[in-house]
C-alpha cells in the first residue's frame, strides 16, 4: 500500500543517514573503535562473560528506576558508582526480570488491542453497533473521540457537517503506547553496551529523549484510569495523586536546579553516589578557590575511595609541591607513576624535584625514562607531548650543567621534533644557542 511505502521509504532514508554518519565518525577516528578507560565503565573491562551480562542487562532497570523516583542524582556514574552484578544470586537480579516481563507484556498488550480495533472495526461488525458476539465496538472509539465531540459540538449545530466532524479523531491509546515505548527504547539502545561499549555505565543525559516516551506513557496510563473509573471518589483519587506526582517533581526539579548553581555545590551533591570522582573534582576546586587544606582533605578522602587514581595521586603530589612539601610530593609522583606508568607530567615533576634537591642522576633517568614513554593510547595527548617536551629541555639543561654540550644539543633537537604546536620553543632555541656558544 502506498501508505507502507511512504513509511519504509522513512526508514530507509533515517537508516541510511544514520549509517553514513557512523561511517563518517569512524573514519576521524582512524577507523577504530574509541578506546575507554577501567574507571570509565567497570563492566565493560570485566574479563567475566556472565558479569558483563548480568550487569548490561541490569543498567536499563537502574534508568528506569531514575525516571521513575529521580529521588538520587548524580553528575557521574562512572567507577563503582553501580556495582557490579557478579553472580546470579544477586537480588537485583529480580529487577531486571520484572523490568523485561513488564516490558514484553505491555507491548503484547499494546499490540493485541490494536489487532483487536481492526477487527472490531471490519466486517464482524453488525448494526454498525455490535460483532458476532454481542459486544459493543463503538464503546473504545466513542472514548477516543469523546473531546473531539464535544469541542465540536456547538459547531456542529452552526453547520459543520457530521462525516468532516468524525474525521479528527484523537489516536488509538494502542497507538500512543506504541509510540510512547518507541520513544523511550529507541533512543535509549545505543547507550545500553549491549550492542557495542560506551564511555559510561550510567549517563542522565541520554534519559533526555526517552523521558518524553516515559511522560507520554504516564499520561496515558493516568487517563485510562480516569476514563474507567465508574465512582466520583475514584475520579478524584487519580486526580488528586496525578497533581501531587507533579508537584513532587517540580520540587525534585527545583531543589537539584541549586545543585548546579556552581561546581563546588555540584560535586557535593554527587558524594554519596560517587565519592572518589566527587571528591576529586571538588579538590580541584577548592585548590582554584585557595582552600589549600579543604583541598588536600578532599583529595585524601576520594584517594579513600579509590587508592590507584593516577590524575588525583598527580594532582595531591602537585598541591604538595607547590606548599614546599617536596618529599610527600615526590611520594605521591611515584604512586601516580605506578598507577599509570604513562603519565608524563609525573616523570616532569619527579625530576624537576630531584634535581633541586642534587640528586642529578636519578633526575637525568627520569627524564630520559619520560622521553621513552609511547604516544599510543593516551588520555590526553597534547599534555602528554608538552610533558614530554618539558622533560626533554630539562633533560638538556642538565647536560649543559654537567658541560655535556653535544649531548644538550641532541636533546633539544629531539625536544624540537617531539614538541606540540602549542608549545612556545624559544626557550629551547635559546638552549640550542648556548650550547653551541659552549661548545665552540
Amino acid at each position: 500500500q502506498r501508505k507502507n511505502l511512504t513509511l519504509f521509504f522513512s526508514i530507509g532514508l533515517l537508516t541510511s543517514w544514520g549509517t553514513a554518519l557512523l561511517g563518517v565518525r569512524l573514519y576521524w577516528m582512524g577507523n577504530k573503535p574509541p578506546s575507554f578507560s577501567n574507571s570509565d565503565n567497570p563492566a565493560a573491562d570485566s574479563d567475566s562473560f556472565l558479569t558483563r551480562t548480568l550487569t548490561f542487562f541490569y543498567l536499563p532497570t537502574k534508568n528506569l528506576w531514575l525516571l521513575l523516583c529521580p529521588d538520587t542524582l548524580s553528575f557521574d556514574w562512572s567507577m563503582d558508582a553501580v556495582p557490579l552484578l557478579k553472580a546470579v544470586s544477586d537480588w537485583r537480579n529480580l529487577h531486571t526480570v520484572a523490568f523485561y516481563a513488564g516490558l514484553l507484556l505491555l507491548a503484547y498488550f499494546s499490540l493485541k488491542g490494536s489487532s483487536n480495533e481492526r477487527e472490531c472495526n471490519g466486517k464482524t461488525v453488525m448494526n454498525g453497533k455490535q460483532n458476532a458476539n454481542g459486544h459493543s465496538c463503538h464503546s473504545e472509539m466513542e472514548y477516543r473521540t469523546l473531546e473531539v465531540k464535544s469541542s465540536f459540538a456547538s459547531k456542529e449545530e452552526n453547520g459543520i457537517k457530521k462525516h468532516e466532524m468524525q474525521k479528527l479523531q484523537l489516536p488509538s491509546t494502542e497507538n500512543i503506547v506504541i509510540l510512547s515505548l518507541s520513544l523511550l527504547i529507541v533512543p535509549f539502545v545505543p547507550a545500553t553496551n549491549l550492542f557495542f561499549y560506551v564511555g559510561f555505565v550510567i549517563a542522565e543525559r541520554v534519559l533526555y529523549v526517552p523521558s518524553m516516551g516515559f511522560c507520554l506513557l504516564v499520561t496515558v496510563g493516568v487517563r485510562a484510569l480516569y476514563v474507567k473509573a465508574q465512582k466520583r471518589f475514584l475520579k478524584n483519587l487519580v486526580f488528586c495523586s496525578t497533581a501531587a506526582l507533579i508537584v513532587f517533581y517540580g520540587l525534585k526539579t527545583v531543589v537539584r536546579n541549586g545543585d548546579w548553581q556552581n561546581e563546588e555545590m555540584l560535586y557535593r551533591s554527587g558524594i554519596k553516589v560517587n565519592p572518589a570522582k566527587a571528591w576529586g573534582n571538588l579538590g580541584n576546586v577548592l585548590k582554584s578557590q585557595s582552600k589549600i587544606s579543604e583541598a588536600e582533605s578532599a583529595y585524601r578522602n576520594a584517594l579513600y575511595y579509590r587508592s590507584n587514581m593516577a590524575d588525583m595521586l598527580y594532582n595531591l603530589g602537585l598541591l604538595l609541591q607547590e606548599n614546599s612539601r617536596f618529599s610527600e610530593a615526590l611520594h605521591y609522583y611515584k604512586l601516580a607513576i605506578g598507577s599509570r606508568p604513562t603519565l608524563a607530567s609525573a616523570y616532569l615533576n619527579t625530576g624537576i624535584i630531584l634535581m633541586s634537591q642534587g640528586k642529578t642522576e636519578e633526575a637525568r633517568r627520569t627524564f630520559l625514562k619520560c622521553s621513552e614513554i609511547p604516544d599510543e593510547n593516551l588520555k590526553d595527548p597534547h599534555a602528554h607531548k608538552s610533558s614530554v617536551t618539558s622533560c626533554l629541555y630539562n633533560l638538556g639543561k642538565l647536560f649543559h650543567e654537567q658541560g655535556q654540550y653535544e649531548d644538550a644539543l641532541t636533546v633539544y633537537k629531539e625536544a624540537i621534533q617531539k614538541m606540540p604546536r602549542q608549545f612556545a620553543p624559544q626557550s629551547l632555541y635559546n638552549m640550542m644557542g648556548k650550547c653551541i656558544v659552549s661548545a665552540s
